[in-house]
């Protein structure tokens, strides 16, 4: 067996080594893709898809380790037709299927996919943001190459936010010199608040 050398400059890889649809497997109500030049080729030259497993700040070169992507992550890259993902039995999931484990998972996944699918159409990158308490943070550029400007909260049009909640959210996102947006998924529509000292 041929051991995989460490040191891959990912500028310097063939296109055709990484296939057009990169395999995932469904492991645990988790979505891994476990060849580490395809988790890098994910991250660095897609745009930030995935987090390396046991790396908190991965740079933007290739990582040898496996990688993570969020169920949202997954679905966005499925529909794309970029990944395949195989269950524990070794059998493709079509979208449907994946997207039925999915909404079972993920609280409020539809609301969150429609508005990280907007997001990355628009040219933006979203990354989960559980660190802030929101759904994502979202960078122009890319984490790494700058500090994401925005935290986003999905909101379905049915939902309640207090007051309270509103001046809570608002102050940890200026804290952490962010605007803090709420993102209404039945429309597609943002709403950006921003805290000033009188």
């Amino acid at each position: 067996m041929v051991e995989q050398k460490e040191e891959i400059n990912l500028d310097e890889i063939d296109e055709s080594e990484i296939p057009t649809q990169i395999p995932a497997k469904f492991v645990n109500s988790r979505v891994i893709v476990f060849n580490p030049l395809y988790a890098s080729y994910l991250y660095v030259k897609e745009r930030f898809f995935g987090a390396p497993l046991g790396i908190s700040k991965p740079r933007l070169e290739y990582f040898s380790k496996p990688s993570e992507l969020s169920l949202i992550e997954a679905y966005y890259l499925l529909k794309k037709g970029r990944i395949t993902i195989t269950d524990n039995d070794g059998k493709i999931l079509t979208e449907k299927a994946f997207y039925e484990k999915a909404i079972e998972i993920h609280d409020k996944f539809e609301e969150k996919y429609t508005i990280y699918n907007d997001l990355r159409e628009k040219g933006y990158i979203p990354r989960p943001g559980l660190k802030f308490g929101a759904d994502f943070v979202v960078y122009k550029k890319g984490p790494g190459l700058e500090h994401s400007p925005f935290i986003v909260h999905v909101l379905p049009h049915d939902s309640n936010i207090s007051a309270v909640g509103i001046v809570r959210a608002g102050r940890l996102a200026t804290s952490v010199r962010k605007k803090f947006v709420i993102a209404n998924p039945s429309t597609t529509s943002y709403y950006f608040f921003e805290w000033f000292k009188p």
